[in-house]
């Protein structure tokens, strides 16, 4: 009799272990460091409301920081169609075999993109801070999810920026 409780409590012990062993951790809702500091990966998509209307997406690979670092852009399948980087005084855009040089990298994006996109507060956004810009409104709330949206309303066109970082 003595023995069978021992089993079971053993078996009963065991099972629990699994069990426990096999639980997630709940998902937490704050950025993970990785987000917070970078590099980020994942997709974009900028969509200008203008006549015609504009889109664009693409997966990519952010370092650095709005005074220096690197942006590469991809296809689906991986190919780059773009890649930026940047330092205080140039940015230089490589796309389609040619290289384009400008004085900043708003000015590179503003080119690139067709739209003022505000780079420095892209980055503060990325990490969870709610920098606000004039005539932008940034969402941050699904951050802890991997996701950012932004829409700038002024000045015209309207344009809107989603963000998923891949974890």
């Amino acid at each position: 009799m003595r023995l069978a409780f021992l089993w079971r409590a053993w078996a009963s012990a065991v099972v629990l272990a699994l069990v426990a062993g096999c639980a997630t951790a709940p998902k937490p809702t704050a950025p993970s460091q990785a987000q917070t500091e970078g590099p980020w990966n994942g997709r974009l998509a900028l969509q200008v409301k203008d006549r015609p209307e504009q889109s664009f997406s693409a997966m990519f690979e952010l370092k650095g920081n709005a005074q220096a670092g690197e942006l590469t852009l991809s296809n689906p399948i991986g190919g780059t169609v773009a890649a930026l980087k940047w330092a205080p005084g140039s940015a230089t855009l490589r796309s389609n075999g040619q290289t384009h040089e400008y004085e900043s990298v708003e000015a590179l994006v503003q080119q690139a993109t067709g739209t003022a996109i505000p780079v420095g507060a892209l980055f503060d956004w990325l990490r969870g801070v709610a920098t606000p810009v004039p005539g932008w409104r940034a969402d941050l709330s699904q951050l802890g999810d991997g996701r950012i949206s932004a829409t700038r309303l002024d000045p015209p066109p309207e344009a809107s920026l989603r963000v998923a970082i891949d974890r």
